[in-house]
């Protein structure tokens, strides 16, 4: 009879096992994530997004802003503005950023409260206006960060000596 008892123990926690992990992988089925939650860690994942971006942006009362911004990969941030035309100083704000939905980031700034927007591309930021909505118009596309610290590899294939 100890025989038939183990047998009949080692089946009653084998189908234990078993109801537990099926019902656990169908929690995890429809446990899914918003949408929006999910768009922002897709993007965050799959593009290469941490960098140097530069760009001339436009500026209602100076000739361009130049701009440089440099996304870090504990999403921190570094960006450097200057207003061509009105002064020679360079402006330098440092924050935090997270991804929103839709390749949006939003840049927070730590002193002050101006959040800025930029729409990631492949070693693209497009930035937008203060709603996050894309810039319309003639310099509409002049609101372009392109990245420029991607290295290609040499042409033959040797890394150089």
């Amino acid at each position: 009879m100890p025989k038939l008892k183990l047998q009949y123990a080692l089946k009653t926690v084998f189908t234990g096992c078993f109801l537990t992990l099926t019902l656990a992988t169908q929690s995890v089925v429809f446990a899914q994530e918003p949408s929006d939650t999910h768009d922002a860690h897709h993007s965050q994942q799959t593009l290469d997004w941490p960098g140097i971006y530069n760009g001339f942006t436009p500026c209602d009362d100076c000739k361009g802003v130049k701009t440089t911004l440099a996304l870090n990969a504990n999403n921190s941030y570094i960006l450097i503005t200057q207003y061509v035309g009105r002064s020679p100083r360079d402006i330098t704000e440092k924050g935090k950023f997270i991804f929103s939905n839709q390749n949006t980031i939003i840049l927070t700034p730590r002193e002050g409260n101006l959040e800025r927007h930029y729409y990631v591309d492949e070693n693209n930021l497009v930035e937008l206006d203060k709603n996050g909505v894309h810039y319309s118009g003639k310099d509409a596309d002049r609101y372009v960060l392109r990245r420029n610290d991607v290295v290609k590899p040499p042409a033959d294939g040797h890394a150089g000596h």
